[in-house]
């Protein structure tokens, strides 16, 4: 029997990086998988094939997961279509890189909305079908920005730390009802977006990790997939760092 066999999973942001290696992989471990995308529908498009190929059931959604409506209005239309909902990976995510001092309110607000209120609009919405199921698993990406913060990144690093004390609160209230909820710190990941990074760059990033280079998509899968897996039944309100070590 696959891990995740009989489960349904919704992954918000997936059409891209990591977002599109943990849909995959939940797949690959047996588990159906709704997923939201923003702007690319191509991309979604062929993911969703990309994810039925492995025998399971996939459905691309266009959902704003910082829109409290249409975050409720989503996980509405998956328990239509797929029955339940077992696994919430909040995903989705924006950068607005830049100095405090040049930081716009803009900028500060859009990352916040995009990466936190979104975590806080899923997670609100999935809350009442999993307490009626008295079962389900939670898991928050968040940064190891979010730990020990980054020069640039003040905004980034507030809603990625945001998310992990609304993880411990919400891995506190509905523990009483098997529901866990848990955080994925991912460090140096490899995708698409560093790949257009200058590659010296890129080596001095990797040169200062202990295991001498960057994650890939996958890496952060794999925790994920194991987090929702009933492998994970005794873990909650914990955050697993995905780095190579950059944090010890």
């Amino acid at each position: 029997m696959k891990l995740l066999e009989n489960k349904t999973a919704i992954v918000t942001g997936a059409s891209r990086g990591i977002g599109t290696g943990i849909a995959l992989l939940l797949a690959e471990h047996g588990a159906n998988v709704a997923f939201t995308y923003l702007s690319s529908e191509a991309k979604a498009k062929e993911l969703e094939a990309q994810i039925q190929a492995k025998g399971v059931k996939a459905k691309a959604y266009h959902s704003d997961a910082s829109d409290y409506k249409a975050s409720e209005q989503l996980v509405n239309d998956v328990l239509a279509e797929f029955g339940k909902v077992d696994i919430l990976v909040n995903n989705a995510g924006i950068t607005k890189d830049g100095l405090l001092m040049r930081m716009s309110e803009e900028q500060f607000d859009a990352v916040i909305k995009a990466n936190l209120k979104s975590v806080f609009n899923m997670t609100k919405a999935i809350q009442r079908p999993m307490l009626k199921e008295r079962n389900g698993s939670i898991i928050n990406i968040t940064s190891v920005v979010g730990i020990r913060g980054n020069a640039g990144q003040a905004n980034y690093a507030a809603s990625k730390a945001g998310i992990i004390g609304f993880t411990k609160s919400v891995a506190l209230e509905l523990g009483s009802r098997n529901i866990r909820c848990n955080a994925v710190a991912p460090g140096f990941i490899e995708t698409e977006m560093t790949a257009a990074l200058d590659e010296k760059v890129v080596a001095g990033w990797r040169e200062g990790i202990p295991l001498k280079r960057g994650g890939t998509p996958l890496d952060v899968a794999n925790a994920v997939a194991f987090l929702a897996s009933d492998m994970a039944s005794y873990i909650t309100g914990q955050v697993i760092q995905v780095c190579g070590g950059m944090l010890t």
